[in-house]
């Protein structure tokens, strides 16, 4: 389980692709041998991976095809950045919002622009997620637990402060880009729920 707050900005220094599957080199200075331990898990642009292999600067991990068909790691190329956190412990605080590492679909950045002391961001969503995603309620994007601050028939907005901008790789997105979708545990729970008691 995890928050949605970012703690590093990861590199990908090798990717081996094994047909549908593949195996990243991430270098970070979040997790390594000394701080880490084989087998933990670690949210990479929001997908919960374990932990396969430490090197002298990073960790390896594994990703099966349906990670793959998935989310955006696909499109990861050598040396681009990625947003990583480190599981949450009974003893840490809940500063985001419970973000579980499941990514549920890709989504396309539309538009971003400046409002005050804020970058606004609106993305596309494809019709069998929309239910999940509501004004003020919670999503994961690329792992960053954001708030939505608009909703419509066509796409979803998200507004983002600067800190923000700088501790996440959403500051460098560009428009046409995917990026990962989790949306909100609690709002599929009801969702679900309702519709199978009609």
């Amino acid at each position: 389980m995890f928050t949605g707050i970012i703690r590093d900005i990861g590199k990908i220094v090798v990717i081996n692709k094994h047909n549908e599957t593949a195996t990243f080199t991430i270098k970070s200075e979040l997790i390594n041998n000394k701080n880490g331990s084989l087998g933990d898990s670690i949210a990479v642009n929001g997908i919960c991976l374990t932990i396969t292999a430490f090197n002298s600067d990073g960790f390896n991990v594994e990703v099966m095809p349906e990670t793959i068909q998935r989310t955006n790691l696909s499109m990861l190329k050598t040396n681009d950045p990625v947003n990583l956190e480190s599981s949450l412990r009974i003893n840490d605080k809940l500063d985001g919002h419970i973000v579980l590492g499941h990514i549920d679909t890709i989504a396309k950045l539309l538009r971003r622009q400046a409002e005050q002391n804020s970058v606004l961001m609106s993305f596309s969503l494809t019709k069998k997620y929309q239910p999940y995603v509501v004004e003020k309620g919670s999503i994961a994007i690329d792992g960053v637990s954001l708030t939505v601050v608009k909703v419509t028939p066509d796409y979803f907005q998200v507004g983002l402060i600067p800190f923000t901008l700088k501790q996440t790789i959403l500051g460098r997105l560009q428009l046409n880009e995917l990026v990962n979708i989790e949306t909100d545990i609690l709002g599929k729970y009801v969702v679900d729920h309702r519709r199978n008691d009609k």
